[in-house]
């Protein structure tokens, strides 16, 4: 069982909760939403269950409005509900239940809201893996995708999510691709989001990434031949390690990732979340010693771009500038002022990292690279 006695440090209720703000801003909470929601808890014990309870009064007006033919409205709603369920499984809780249901609630959520506000979504699933692809706006409609298919189609990139995180807490990045007309794969992967309670992480993250790259092909409005990652805190390690192995990947970024992690140095909250969804504390100490991209940075021949905040530090954790440092191809993107997922930053590195993703894709089609 793990052992979550330091849920009762005091003070620590107060320094999640502000911890947590900036990301729900990144993940699209409303702020002042967030701040009203997490002003009644009274220990972090409560923290699952106001989620849900706000994911709830989300979906029920979401209702209400799709009831009353205000698609948008209800899409939108539908939307807040699964990034609010999400929330709820982001502190490690005793009742697994709970947090499976949450997750279930949140993949619900977001494929009611993308049958209004993105019909053409399609759910895209295999071994390992269940996520979302969405085309730019030129490429919705069965006419635009014959359309596409008989060009050169859109370029793909792949959006990994993280150690507690899943494909329904980053909008801002997949709205972003998209308005440059890149189509988006936002999965969850092993040990993720609507997979956790019945997997485990996977280090070697390009197995998953290679299995959602062929259940891309053949698909219409897409070019098969321009694909990317990009990763997000502990997916930056998924999409390096990628990266370094999957030759059908153009380019790579990480955001927030680690270069490598010392299991004794890391902080309960994170030992107890690894070991909640590795199954136990001795496999979460494996899977902690295997998340090293020394080895592994210098084959990532591919354009990498490695975004950090400069006020990003987390015990433990050897930050991913060290893999900007190896790469071969690899820049940086630094924002001082930017903490954990840069969520109090995103105008500083966001627009600019779709941009480097869009421009790295849009060069012709070029061969398997050597190895």
């Amino acid at each position: 069982m793990t052992d979550l006695s330091f849920l009762d440090t005091p003070g620590l209720l107060p320094a999640f909760v502000a911890e947590n703000r900036p990301r729900a801003h990144g993940a699209g909470l409303d702020p002042y939403e967030y701040d009203r929601v997490t002003a009644a808890l009274t220990a972090p014990h409560d923290w699952p269950a106001a989620c849900r309870a706000a994911g709830r009064r989300h979906a029920v007006t979401a209702e209400r409005a799709a009831a009353e033919g205000r698609t948008v409205t209800a899409g939108e709603g539908y939307r807040n509900a699964a990034r609010w369920f999400h929330f709820a499984g982001l502190l490690p809780h005793a009742d697994r239940t709970a947090a499976a249901e949450a997750a279930d609630e949140a993949d619900e959520a977001m494929r009611r809201a993308l049958a209004l506000l993105d019909p053409d979504a399609e759910r895209v699933e295999g071994e390992g893996f269940a996520g979302w692809l969405r085309r730019p706006a030129a490429l919705r409609g069965a006419g635009a995708y014959a359309a596409g298919a008989a060009g050169d189609g859109a370029p793909v990139v792949v959006v990994v999510p993280g150690m507690d995180s899943g494909k329904e807490e980053f909008h801002a990045v997949a709205e972003a691709l998209l308005a440059r007309g890149v189509a988006v794969l936002a999965i969850d992967g092993p040990g993720q989001g609507v997979l956790a309670a019945t997997s485990a992480p996977e280090p070697e993250y390009h197995r998953v990434v290679g299995r959602a790259l062929d259940a891309l092909a053949g698909r219409d409005g897409l070019d098969p031949a321009r694909t990317a990652v990009i990763g997000l805190s502990l997916g930056g390690y998924y999409a390096a390690e990628a990266a370094a192995h999957e030759p059908r990947l153009r380019a790579a970024a990480v955001v927030s990732g680690p270069y490598r992690l010392d299991r004794d140095g890391l902080v309960p909250f994170v030992t107890a979340t690894l070991a909640q969804r590795c199954g136990g504390y001795r496999e979460a100490r494996a899977f902690a010693d295997r998340v090293d991209l020394a080895a592994l940075a210098p084959r990532i021949a591919v354009p990498l771009l490695v975004v950090e905040g400069g006020e990003d530090r987390i015990p433990g954790v050897t930050p991913a500038t060290a893999l900007a440092e190896r790469a071969p191809d690899a820049e940086l993107l630094l924002v001082p002022h930017g903490n954990h997922l840069l969520g109090n930053a995103l105008p500083d590195w966001l627009p600019a990292t779709a941009d480097w993703l869009t421009a790295r894709l849009a060069g012709g089609r070029p061969g398997v690279r050597a190895r």
